[in-house]
């Protein structure tokens, strides 16, 4: 089931150049066992890793979207060296100048990478704070070995051998081609067009496609909204106009999903709201994902009509169906849902809200939001779009 309530994040597309290539493709591992079983915790959609670097832990995201990433207090407290430095690009089209440096090693349970190429960020911006991460194990790292995910047991398996990996019932089988940074791209066909999509861990949502893709004469239902609805690894994009629908058919690898809710947006991105439906085992050596249905799930629609976020530990209204008369407009300030005060937070409650949402299992809420320095009481009903 997909709620829109809240903003989704995608860690990832992050653009390398040629030179980037190169780089990524250094480093080795070693296992101790044939296959390795891994820590893993799948929380609000995301995929989460713990890994010792000098001896000290860190909690590090499991993106297939991104290249291998540091924070810049890692980067700090190693003493690394710059190798170069480049601009990249996120998922909404913000770029910024990074580092690119070389890891000497990083243990994860018991895999021992050794001198991982890696990029340099700030992990304290934006929401992205609010996850307490300190890099990325991204896909240059993944693409060294073959892995099994299972986000429902919280399982993540390594090995070196595929034939370590009973493929046995694996009925949808997709190829795919490898960015500069490993990174897969699989190809699907919708709305009678064929689309190259990111097979991205580090995005929360469902399906997005660019919104050049999006053709209204083939779509039956629809949801149009308006605002930001995700935040990338530099922040939000802009607000824009976009969509909401339900495709009568996706052909993805050898199988077909029907009535699968995608959203319109700057990027075109396969996320962990349809890979948890799956246990999935990537395998960079002939550049295929093995996909095994271990719940039948028909995605909802379900949303109180907007979605926002923290700005300076306040919440401001970022993203909103565009339905006749609705009360909320793109930048009211929220004082407080359900009577819960959200404008006198600090930073620790602004990002505690900002993942324990307030609203979350509730069918209605009363919002009291600032406007044009006026204060107004809304009353809001869940409701499930798209259901006919």
């Amino acid at each position: 089931m997909k709620k829109i309530l809240y903003t989704l994040f995608v860690f990832s597309t992050l653009s390398i150049s040629a030179q980037g290539k190169k780089f990524f493709e250094t480093g080795e591992v070693q296992l101790k066992n044939k296959v390795e079983k891994i820590n893993l915790r799948f929380e609000n959609d995301l995929p989460f890793v713990k890994v010792n670097i000098n001896g000290k832990s860190y909690n590090f995201l499991f993106d297939t979207g991104a290249p291998t990433v540091i924070s810049n207090a890692v980067y700090t407290e190693l003493g690394l060296e710059k190798k170069h430095k480049s601009k990249i690009k996120d998922s909404q089209k913000n770029k910024q100048s990074q580092i690119f440096t070389e890891l000497p090693e990083m243990i994860v349970d018991q895999v021992i990478f050794k001198n991982i190429g890696v990029v340099v960020m700030d992990f304290t911006v934006s929401e992205l704070g609010c996850f307490k991460v300190d890099g990325i194990l991204g896909a240059n790292q993944m693409a060294k070995l073959f892995w099994r995910i299972n986000y429902t047991e919280n399982i993540l398996e390594a090995t070196k051998d595929l034939s370590q990996f009973n493929l046995e019932g694996y009925e949808t089988v997709i190829n795919f081609e490898a960015k500069p940074q490993k990174t897969p791209i699989v190809l699907a066909k919708m709305l009678d067009k064929k689309i190259e999509f990111t097979f991205d861990t580090g995005f929360s949502g469902r399906l997005k496609i660019a919104d050049s893709y999006y053709d209204s004469k083939k779509v039956k239902q629809v949801v149009e909204t308006f605002g930001s609805s995700s935040v990338g690894a530099f922040g939000a994009g802009k607000p824009v106009q976009g969509f909401v629908f339900r495709t009568d058919i996706m052909e993805l690898g050898n199988n077909s999903f029907v009535d699968e809710l995608v959203t319109t947006g700057s990027s075109n991105l396969i996320g962990n709201d349809f890979f948890k439906n799956f246990v999935f085992v990537l395998d960079w050596t002939n550049n295929r994902v093995y996909m095994k249905n271990s719940k039948k799930e028909t995605p909802k629609l379900e949303s109180f009509g907007f979605g926002y976020r923290f700005v300076d530990a306040r919440p401001v209204v970022a993203f909103v169906f565009q339905e006749e008369n609705f009360p909320l407009k793109i930048g009211d300030s929220i004082i407080s849902i359900n009577n819960v005060d959200l404008d006198h937070l600090d930073k620790d409650s602004a990002c505690h809200y900002f993942i324990n949402r307030v609203e979350k299992d509730q069918n209605t809420i009363d919002v009291k939001i600032k406007r044009d320095g006026k204060i107004l009481d809304v009353k809001l009903n869940k409701k499930e779009y798209l259901n006919s």
